[in-house]
């Protein structure tokens, strides 16, 4: 081992079936560092965080640990906790129902009896030692989830953890929330305890961090100084995409040229309970524009906001110049919107249902359950839109869980196209799926705007973006940062967008 390095992984393999999640992964953690593991969905973060806590296995590869002669084994999460190692997730695994000081020392007592006088005292100590204004007596649930967080760190730090490893910790935090967490992070690197900082907000990591580690597809692409990576550089990095050779197929539809100046769509102040900062958005008919940033950024809960799917809390909404009140789903679904989420198993297909009955679902909604369609329609829809989606299946009765994710992916798009939509929003429409499957859902985007619809279309695919939309939102931080046209529209200019606009000057 390096002589200040607390903790190395090297050589880490993690697969699980049909997915090879970790690949020769190497990662170190320096005494008094705070390290940010940086990287886009599926980029193995969560599996190599897994692997050291002793969540999942590793395949291959060794973990050493300062103070330890040669490779130390984690087979469960009390191995980890036993090594010096702990974690605070976003979700905070403590008992709302006990007082602070029981958190803190849960689990710990020798024997049956326990001095609550003194693990009072102790709990009071360490807390002011940390700076948490909080009493010990005090009942956790009473406590704000920023403290919570500050709690759990505390009862790590008292457990002697060498190496802390923040999961997602400032998601559910304010702006002063998030000051007060950092002051604790700088004070334990201060003791000399090694943070891995795991998130998606890129000015928290330049405001904290001392370096960053990104991976991307399950692979190492390299450990950086922070002052050493620029904004722009380090974007460029988790994402990895250069534009492809993929023919431009833009340029093989027909624009559609009849539009008015009234939009489809328009939102004022628009702003939900997830978080994001209220934001305008119009759309036009015949327009398709998206949204883009790193994941986390917000996009997914712009489009939420928009379907009504996230309870809205402020904004104004107009559809063809004229006020409405969407606050569900079914109000958007009525007034022409229809929205293909971004986790289709999650939030889509209905599996154990037929193809048929996944098509039919929100006409059906949209027309009410006590008026059901026959067999006979049921079955017409059905047979349209998998000709039209060229679906593999064998039959309409096929279970939708039986066929292929693209496949999935194409009867939840027909589903929403059955309902003649104005306005579609598609999130991460060909994420999971083969290549010539993207082509023919980008190609469908294009065509349906050259007839007239409105399509918002989100990828974390830069070049994906950039083929189908004429117009992008950026995101940073829950925050609409930019919005991109004509000659704008490269990938440079997102890139440096995202960033903050800095100089890219290396």
């Amino acid at each position: 081992m390096q002589e200040r390095s607390l903790l190395e992984m090297r050589g880490i393999y993690k697969s699980f079936p049909g997915v090879k999640a970790l690949r020769n992964v190497d990662f170190t953690l320096r005494a008094g560092e705070i390290h940010a593991l940086m990287g886009e969905n599926g980029a193995g973060k969560s599996t190599l965080i897994k692997v050291l806590t002793g969540v999942h296995i590793k395949d291959e590869g060794n973990i050493f640990l300062k103070g330890h002669d040669g490779p130390v084994q984690i087979h469960s999460p009390q191995d980890a906790q036993n090594l010096g190692i702990s974690t605070v997730y976003q979700e905070i695994s403590l008992c709302p129902n006990l007082s602070v000081a029981e958190n803190i020392y849960l689990g710990r007592g020798e024997g049956n009896f326990v001095s609550w006088k003194e693990m009072n005292r102790k709990a009071e100590k360490l807390l002011d030692s940390l700076g948490i204004a909080v009493g010990p007596t005090a009942q956790l649930a009473s406590c704000s989830i920023a403290v919570q967080q500050m709690i759990a760190i505390a009862r790590a730090v008292d457990m002697d953890c060498s190496v802390l490893i923040l999961d997602e910790p400032t998601s559910s935090l304010d702006e002063s929330e998030v000051a007060r967490l950092f002051d604790l992070m700088r004070q334990l690197r201060e003791r000399g305890t090694g943070i891995i900082f795991v998130t998606h907000f890129l000015d928290q990591v330049y405001e904290v961090c001392d370096r960053i580690t990104v991976l991307r597809d399950g692979t190492l692409v390299g450990e950086y100084e922070i002052e050493k990576l620029p904004r722009v550089q380090l974007v460029s990095k988790m994402l990895g995409k250069e534009l492809d050779d993929m023919a431009d197929i833009k340029n093989d539809i027909p624009v559609f040229t009849d539009r008015k100046d009234t939009p489809v769509y328009e939102a004022k102040g628009l702003c939900s309970t997830e978080g994001i900062k209220p934001f305008d958005f119009t759309i036009r008919k015949g327009e398709v524009n998206g949204f883009t940033g790193l994941l986390g950024s917000g996009r997914s809960e712009c489009v939420r906001a928009i379907f009504g799917a996230d309870k809205v809390t402020s904004g104004k909404v107009k559809m063809d110049g004229k006020d409405v009140d969407i606050t569900k789903p079914i109000d958007a679904m009525k007034n022409g919107i229809a929205y293909l989420p971004e986790d289709r198993k999650r939030d889509g297909i209905v599996g154990d249902l037929s193809v048929r009955d996944n098509i039919i679902l929100a006409l059906q909604v949209i027309k009410g359950f006590f008026k059901p369609f026959t067999r006979a329609q049921a079955n017409k829809f059905a047979d349209e839109y998998i000709k039209l989606l060229d679906i593999k299946t064998a039959s309409v009765n096929t279970p939708i869980k039986s066929l292929s994710g693209g496949n999935q992916q194409k009867v939840i798009l027909g589903r929403w196209l059955l309902t003649h939509p104005k306005y579609l929003i598609l999130d991460e429409p060909t994420r999971g799926i083969d290549v010539g499957t993207k082509v023919d859902i980008q190609k469908l985007v294009l065509k349906l705007a050259s007839e007239g619809m409105s399509v918002t279309f989100i990828s974390s695919e830069t070049d994906e973006m950039l083929r189908t939309c004429s117009r992008l939102l950026v995101m940073r931080d829950r925050k609409l940062v930019g919005e991109l046209t004509g000659d704008e529209l490269t990938q440079n200019t997102i890139m440096n967008t995202i960033a903050g606009g800095e100089r890219n000057d290396g």
